[in-house]
Order: structure tokens, then C-alpha cells, then sequence
């Protein structure tokens, strides 16, 4: 085993898959979409609108230090620079419990359509069954090479969001002239506070787009290239999620059952527009952006993981590659299998799938409100100790912080229902646990982890 991982193979439009793969942009049209309706009404689509806008702030300090130093820690590295060992620390654990929810998040959601598309087969498969399927399909690519996954990640997704666009066009070809909706241009029924819980959903809806700096170590002219990805994967999926919930709300017009009662929006919205057809290739195009979520997730979260045993802050044990395929094998296995482990015991204590996927998605959004918070401000802090600091940057920096406290209130004010009550609890245990666990290690990072970069 050695430590390197395959230097200069990866070219912009695999280095965007990773964050577009992470963000998953086939789930909010297929399970998200009719939430967002609940909350928002008419209004969705601004409120994605909105969210998109709140990110590219994030994605801009992100960027602060993507586009001058690249590894493969990412934010925990950027986050070393802004606060030191300890501060980093703090951003890396983060860090790890969000990666590792997303990808148990995509496993739950390979295992809501999996067994219903082999029951078309009057095949049986059961939920624990699929989720460890699609576990062992993104590890084995993302353990096998690097360049195979994130170019599996841009098929897969490719082909999940050229479905639902054919679905929008045809959705937009039957309304014909009617295709301009007022109730949604008037925004009918609109209120700042539905647009609020709104924007929250559409945060979440984009979380994980920072996931292409993880793959600094590996990707050609890195301080070009990953910048592109960050802020091109949100603006990318901003206007695809724009449009998508437009084309819903639109379509479901037409539909006896309202928007936010469907279960299966887009199979409803096919057979309405005369394209049963569609149905199953969209259920399918939905299964591959599950694999795609899992395995960008798991990308992210084994390269954190390993830069993190490179400065002495995890077990040295994973700073380990393997000496082929040049991928963090170790890294790789131990996520895997904790998110395996957590993801079967979820389903086998009689979670369905659906609620164990809403469970997942929900825990892992703590986690990133608090890493794009601490990157936000870090961005301002790594610049004043350059040298380079400008007021354009601390406007950027204040309003990416005031942007985030919406969907951090949100989430938790009003109380969401048991069991949801008590995610953000948990986070908290675990981010104590870490400060109590890491606090006294050697704090002493790495000429690596502090200096490496191009």
C-alpha cells in the first residue's frame, strides 16, 4: 500500500460529475418536487430561485480556496488553513458524518425503486437486500479507478436528467399555449413564510456541490477546473430544478390528485401527457442516480478521511492507497461499511425505505449548514492572513452567513415530527463526541495537509 492517489486524470466534465452526482438532481423531481409544493405552493420555483442564489454565495468562499491550493481533503484542508488543526478538525468530523449520510442517503433511495421495478418482473427483492447492492456497485467503482467512477457518475447522471427533460418538454408540448401559468408568475397564495421553508427544501435539494474539491489531487489544472465544477454544478442544477418544478406544478394542473398527495409525481405526469412509456425509464433513470449519489458520496468522504489520517487526526491505517487502481482502499472500506452497517440496521428495525431516506437526507443537512457556515467565514480569514483580502470578499463571506440562517432555522423551528424531532440532537452528540475523542490528539498537521497544493 502506498499513499498516492493518481495525479492529473480527470478533466473538467468528470471533476462536475462528482459534484452533480453528489447532489443527486434526478431525486428532487421524482421525490422531492411535491414537498417543496406543500411548502411553497405556487412559489416553489422561486424559492429554488432563491436557494441557488444562497449557494453560489458558498460556492464563491469555497472557491476562495479551491482556486488557490488543491488536495484531496478539501473543505477539511481549506478549513485547516482558515483555523488551524482544531478548526479543521471540527470542519473534517463534520465533514465525514455528511458525506456518509448522503451516501446512505442514495443507497435508501436505490432501495425505494429497486424492489418495485423488479415487481414488474414479479420478482422480490427486499429493501436491506437493495441497499447493500448498490453499496457494493458504488464501492467497487469507486475502489477500481477514479477516472472509471467519475465517468460512470456522468453517464449515469446524463442519462436520469435527459429522462426527466424529455418528461418537461413533452409536459410543456401538451399545455401548448397554456404553457404560461399565472398562478405561478403571480405567485398565488405566496407568503415570505412558505417561501422560507421552501428555500429550505431547495438548500437541501443542492447540498453536496462543494464535493469536486475532493478531488484535488487528481484532477487536470485543479485550481482551474474545480472552481468550474463548484459554481457550475449549482448554477447547472439551479435551472434544472427551476424548471422541473415549473413543469410539475404546470402538468399537475391537469391531474384529479394535487401535486404535493402524489407519491410518484412524474409516472402520473407521463401517463397524463400520453407518455406511459416514460414511466419506466424514469423509475430506472432514478435507480442510476442513486448509484451515482452513493459512489460521489463515497469519493468525497474516503479522500477526507484519508488526509485526515495524513495529519495525524484519524489512525494512520487510512492513509493508505492501494498500489493498482491508486484509490483510498481502506478509506473506501471502512465508509462502506459503516454506512452498510447503519444503513441494514435502519431497515431491518422496520424503517421503509421512503422514511429512511427522508431520515438520512435530513441528518446529513446539519452537518453541511455548519461546514458551509465555517467556510464562509474561513474564506475571509484565509485572505486577511494572505494579504488578500477585499470588501467585495467580506460581502460575499456576510452574505453567504445570512443566507444559511434560514435553512438552519428552518430545520428545526417549527419542530419537525418525531422521529425527526430528534436528528439535530444527534448531531450534536456526535460533534461532541468528536471534540472529546480528537480534542488531545496530535494537533500538530502536517507540512501536507497545510502546504500541499499547486
Amino acid at each position: 500500500m502506498s499513499s498516492r492517489l493518481r495525479a492529473d486524470c480527470l478533466n473538467v466534465w468528470e471533476v462536475l460529475a462528482q459534484s452533480i452526482a453528489m447532489i443527486g438532481p434526478t431525486i428532487t423531481p421524482v421525490l422531492i418536487v411535491p414537498l417543496m409544493y406543500a411548502q411553497a405552493g405556487d412559489a416553489g420555483w422561486l424559492a429554488y430561485v432563491f436557494g441557488a442564489i444562497m449557494l453560489a454565495t458558498v460556492a464563491l468562499n469555497v472557491n476562495v480556496f479551491a482556486s488557490r491550493s488543491a488536495t484531496a481533503g478539501s473543505l477539511y484542508v481549506f478549513a485547516l488553513r482558515a483555523f488551524g488543526p482544531r478548526g479543521g478538525l471540527f470542519v473534517g468530523w463534520c465533514q465525514l458524518w455528511a458525506y456518509a449520510f448522503v451516501a446512505l442517503a442514495g443507497a435508501t433511495g436505490f432501495a425505494v425503486f429497486f424492489p418495485g421495478l423488479l415487481a414488474r418482473l414479479n420478482l422480490m427483492v427486499s429493501g436491506t437486500m437493495s441497499l447493500l447492492l448498490c453499496l457494493a456497485v458504488a464501492w467497487f467503482l469507486s475502489y477500481r479507478d477514479v477516472r472509471i467512477s467519475t465517468i460512470a457518475l456522468l453517464v449515469l447522471e446524463g442519462i436520469s436528467i435527459a429522462l426527466i427533460a424529455v418528461l418537461t418538454v413533452l409536459i410543456f408540448i401538451h399545455r401548448g399555449s397554456a404553457w404560461f401559468d399565472a398562478d405561478q408568475f403571480s405567485l398565488h397564495g405566496f407568503s415570505f413564510s412558505a417561501l422560507a421553508l421552501g428555500t429550505v427544501l431547495a438548500v437541501f435539494s443542492m447540498l453536496g456541490f462543494e464535493s469536486a474539491t475532493a478531488l484535488g489531487e487528481e484532477a487536470h489544472d485543479p485550481l482551474r477546473t474545480i472552481p468550474r465544477a463548484v459554481l457550475g454544478s449549482v448554477a447547472v442544477t439551479g435551472a434544472f430544478f427551476v424548471i422541473t418544478m415549473y413543469a410539475e406544478v404546470l402538468g399537475a394542473h391537469a391531474l384529479s390528485t394535487p401535486l404535493d398527495k402524489l407519491v410518484t409525481p412524474l409516472d402520473a405526469l407521463a401517463d397524463s401527457v400520453g407518455a406511459p412509456y416514460m414511466k419506466i425509464p424514469i423509475d430506472i433513470g432514478a435507480l442510476l442516480c442513486s448509484v451515482s449519489i452513493t459512489t460521489a458520496a463515497l469519493n468525497g468522504a474516503a479522500r477526507a478521511l484519508l488526509v485526515m489520517a495524513r495529519t495525524g487526526l484519524m489512525p494512520t491505517v487510512f492513509d493508505q492507497t492501494d498500489p493498482v487502481h491508486e484509490t483510498p482502499a481502506r478509506a473506501l472500506g471502512a465508509i462502506a461499511l459503516a454506512v452498510a452497517i447503519g444503513g441494514a440496521a435502519l431497515l431491518l428495525a422496520g424503517r421503509a425505505p421512503i422514511d429512511a431516506f427522508s431520515d438520512t437526507a435530513s441528518l446529513c443537512s446539519y452537518a453541511f449548514v455548519v461546514i458551509y457556515a465555517a467556510i464562509s467565514i474561513g474564506a475571509s480569514l484565509y485572505l486577511r492572513a494572505r494579504g488578500e483580502l477585499h470588501a467585495r470578499n467580506v460581502v460575499i463571506s456576510a452574505l453567504a452567513i445570512l443566507f444559511l440562517i434560514v435553512p438552519a432555522t428552518g430545520s428545526v423551528y417549527p419542530l419537525p415530527p418525531w422521529p425527526a424531532t430528534i436528528y439535530p440532537v444527534l448531531f450534536l452528540v456526535y460533534a461532541a463526541v468528536g471534540v472529546v475523542i480528537l480534542w488531545r490528539r496530535p494537533q500538530e498537521a502536517s507540512a501536507l495537509a497545510l502546504d500541499t497544493g499547486v
